[in-house]
């Protein structure tokens, strides 16, 4: 009964790390992010192309989380040496499976947007869709760049 809760303890973490995603739209900024300089520009959308953007891979923690339930799995199967190959496979699967739940759960709608700024220059920018609030054409919006980052706004 103590190795199920284990179980089940690792699979919400699991679950919760998944809900832990980076937010790629265009309204939420990070703490990094707060009071720092950008410089703003104004354009038009000319196009809006649905796009997907994929899911997180360079975490360890799907990965982890998955081990450690596929381990304990894994160590209910068989006695003896049987049971320790089938925690090494257990926890080899498990995190296999993990990083593709994370990238699964962090896979996210986004929005490639070309923009025509008031200099005449064209650009496009891909950000996440929030709440299925895609731009349009014709829409006035700003442009915020900041050290690189770039990001549209109403």
């Amino acid at each position: 009964m103590k190795k199920v809760g284990a179980l089940l303890t690792a699979v919400l973490s699991v679950s919760l790390l998944a809900g832990c995603a980076s937010d790629l739209s265009g309204n939420t900024y990070s703490r990094d992010e707060a009071r720092k300089v950008q410089y703003v520009s104004f354009g038009i959308v000319e196009s809006v192309t649905p796009v997907v953007i994929e899911g997180r891979t360079n975490s360890p923690l799907g990965g982890a989380a998955g081990a450690v339930v596929g381990g304990i799995a894994g160590s209910e199967i068989g006695g003896g040496k049987g049971q320790s190959i089938a925690s090494v496979l257990g926890a080899v699967a498990g995190g296999i499976v993990g990083n593709k739940i994370e990238e699964s759960a962090t896979r996210a709608q986004g929005q490639e947007v070309t923009v025509r700024l008031e200099n005449g220059e064209l650009i496009s920018v891909v950000q996440e869709v929030k709440n299925g609030q895609f731009f349009r054409p014709g829409d006035r919006i700003r442009v915020l760049d900041s050290q690189g980052s770039t990001r549209l706004a109403y």
